[in-house]
């Protein structure tokens, strides 16, 4: 298969075919990330997307989902992404479920209808990374959207058919705003309704802006003590209405919790609160990855 550069997906799509559709990442400025840092970005010819379908099809026998690449494959124009869905089931007819990035506003720049298309042509998920509830926290590390409009992307993408799987990150707000991303994010959790929500805990490749914020003393890291805090104070503030599977078992996280909410908050609130009581049973920094 052809890559340009590192290729990045969420971990739950470990398993799957990935197709670089768009290299790099549009925005590119959020102080905390350093994926996409080495690309400039820019859209792959479909051509080139569809060779590599065919040439993926001649190597590879049974593929039951795949990924389209890079950082937002969303932001294509459905015209273009409906001739590689189209390709897709063509050639995958066993391919149950294709998946991208998306940021909320390629989900905004849809309409209700093209997302629907989108739904019936293959797309399972869109995973948005969403980081923080709090629009002080989001201005901070210049992920150049706002709540409202993260809120209202997961509402259209869940109203497609399409289920939306967001990432939030503890010790986003550093010590310095730990209570307001917690209590933020919890909020925004309950108020998007998405299918799918992902914790991750905040690690940083030196070379990125936040790093240079930490070592000039303006951005506090959370110890593990103080995420654990933070994420039992983010739990009891996330009510959503509907089912919402809950993950934070990313090799980053300092205690793995796995559940459903609301069901399975009471259990996840009393492993935190364990965790709290004994720091022998937080991960030990060795083990953390990105």
């Amino acid at each position: 298969m052809r890559y340009e550069g590192n290729i990045y997906r969420p971990p739950s799509e470990a398993y799957s075919l990935l197709i670089q559709v768009t290299i790099g990442c549009s925005h590119n400025k959020c102080t905390f990330c350093s994926m996409f840092k080495d690309k400039r970005f820019r859209v792959r010819d479909v051509k080139e997307v569809i060779e590599d379908l065919e040439m993926a099809r001649r190597y590879y026998g049974n593929v039951g989902k795949i990924f389209l690449c890079d950082g937002d494959a969303l932001c294509l124009a459905n015209h273009k992404l409906l001739v590689i869905l189209e390709k897709i089931r063509e050639l995958f007819p066993e391919c149950q479920r294709v998946s991208v990035y998306g940021s909320a506003k390629d989900v905004l720049r849809k309409t209700p209808e093209e997302l629907k298309e989108l739904h019936e042509a293959g797309i399972g998920m869109i995973y948005l990374g969403a980081e923080s509830g709090s629009q002080k926290v989001l201005d901070y590390i210049h992920k150049g959207v706002t709540t409202d409009q993260l809120i209202e992307a997961v509402h259209k993408i869940e109203a497609s058919g399409i289920k939306a799987s967001v990432t939030f990150i503890s010790g986003m707000g550093g010590k310095e705003n730990w209570e307001e991303h917690a209590i933020e994010t919890g909020k925004m959790i309950t108020e998007m309704n998405a299918s799918y929500v992902s914790l991750l805990t905040l690690m940083l490749d030196p070379y990125v802006p936040l790093a240079q914020q930490i070592r000039d003393g303006e951005f506090t890291v959370l110890t593990g003590e103080e995420v654990v805090a933070e994420t039992y104070l983010l739990m009891k503030h996330a009510n959503p209405a509907k089912p919402c599977v809950f993950r934070s078992n990313h090799a980053s996280n300092y205690v793995s919790l796995r559940g459903d909410l609301p069901a399975d908050k009471d259990r996840m609130m009393a492993q935190l609160q364990r965790a709290m009581e004994d720091t022998g049973l937080l991960k030990d920094e060795r083990f953390r990855a990105l």
